[in-house]
């Protein structure tokens, strides 16, 4: 008889963790308001009191509200004055829109392998990618684990180059006491429906510049000028622009962000601790300046030959079925099928993302898995059953074969 949920045991959990995303009556009231206000659309009250909110927590100048973390990427590359020709150094592991933006202005991105210790860029294999075309580097604050900005912002300097934060999955985090997002040229938001902070959908662009914050603005205002009229339009831009339907939303999650980083800090502390005595799992080290992780997902490290060369892919399905919310993770983006179309290659000159070697990054696609934010959202028996899932896999991974 099987023992593995995945072959028809018994799952080792029948409880589901915290549902995502997370409401009440504040958000209730919030939507309440602006449907009785019927200022429904866009650069609305809660558009303009949420932009200060954040900024404010951030410790930053400027915020911008945008429809969607992928947008806030593309109208701040649009804002530097990135477009055809130009290189952005960016890394293999996150997210295709890291790419994609790139390439919507026009531009061509330049992978440089990650950090194992991280899963983040590595400053020094960005380095080795500059070039007399590169413009901009773009580190992604990955799982909401900053990235080295001591580093980064070193390297920004010296080549003056921008530097644009893709924090989509960092809202909170603090490296050496600093809202991540705000320490660069630019930083960037995603409120997509997963985040940590969410609204279903949106974006946010932060910056201390003045002058960008109003570049920025133009274009995602069908190209007006504060001081112009309204029929006015003086860029090529289209309508980016955020609700007060989504903004109502984002007041109410900022509320609760910290209290909600606060358990998902302790809740990692924990499963470092479970994880760490299971041969065949591996957690991640954290660097001391990385002073508050908002750990939108958790990462650890599988071994496939402990587990008698299951492989990850196999091992998640199998976690999953226990009622662990598990994810593989990311594939190599390098070998997505867009970098081989014909509008990526003429974009590109025809470079040959398949060939570019990348092997950190390779390494942390065949290894490297996820809990969900949900799971970091529970009590200690939720984390221990994390640990026994795991343990009751490695028992009995002869039935995955």
């Amino acid at each position: 008889m099987a023992e593995l949920a995945i072959n028809g045991g018994t799952p080792l959990r029948t409880i589901p963790y915290p549902v995502w995303p997370v409401y009440d009556e504040t958000e209730k009231q919030a939507i309440l308001e602006v449907l009785e206000s019927r200022q429904w659309g866009t650069l609305g009250p809660c558009v303009l009191a949420f932009e200060k909110e954040f900024a404010e927590y951030l410790g930053a100048a400027r915020v911008q509200t945008v429809n969607s973390g992928t947008v806030s990427l593309e109208v701040i590359l649009r804002a530097l004055g990135i477009g055809p020709g130009d290189e952005v150094i960016i890394p293999p592991y996150t997210f295709i829109a890291t790419a994609t933006a790139v390439l919507m202005v026009g531009a061509i991105p330049v992978f440089a392998d990650i950090d194992p210790a991280s899963n983040n860029m590595d400053p020094q294999k960005a380095e080795g990618a500059i070039t007399p075309r590169t413009r901009a580097i773009m580190p992604v604050h990955i799982a909401g684990v900053p990235a080295d900005m001591d580093a980064f912002t070193a390297l920004a300097g010296k080549y003056k180059l921008s530097l644009i934060e893709d924090a989509a999955q960092a809202h909170g985090s603090e490296w050496n006491g600093r809202k991540v997002g705000s320490l660069g040229t630019a930083g960037s938001f995603s409120f997509q429906l997963s985040k940590n902070m969410s609204a279903g959908e949106g974006g946010a662009i932060v910056t201390n510049d003045e002058e960008l914050a109003e570049k920025t603005w133009s274009i995602h205002h069908v190209g007006r000028k504060k001081d112009g009229v309204w029929y006015g339009h003086y860029t090529l831009s289209s309508n980016l622009r955020m609700t007060d339907w989504q903004a109502a939303i984002l007041r109410s999650q900022l509320t609760r962000l910290d209290g909600q980083i606060d358990t998902r800090e302790k809740n990692v502390k924990l499963l470092n601790n479970l994880l760490g005595e299971i041969d065949g799992v591996e957690p991640f080290t954290r660097d001391p300046r990385a002073t508050r992780v908002t750990h939108h997902l958790y990462m650890f490290r599988y071994n496939s030959e402990v587990f008698d060369g299951i492989p990850k892919n196999r091992f998640v399905e199998a976690l999953t079925a226990e009622g662990i919310p598990a994810h593989s993770g990311y594939t190599p983006i390098q070998k997505q099928p867009l970098f081989k179309t014909e509008e990526v290659l003429r974009i590109t000159s025809g470079m040959d993302y398949a060939s570019v070697e990348l092997p950190a990054a390779d390494k942390a696609c065949d290894e490297t898995a996820w809990l969900t934010q949900d799971a970091l959202r529970g009590v200690e028996k939720d984390m221990n059953d994390v640990r026994s899932s795991i343990l009751k896999i490695r028992d009995n991974c002869g039935e995955l074969g």
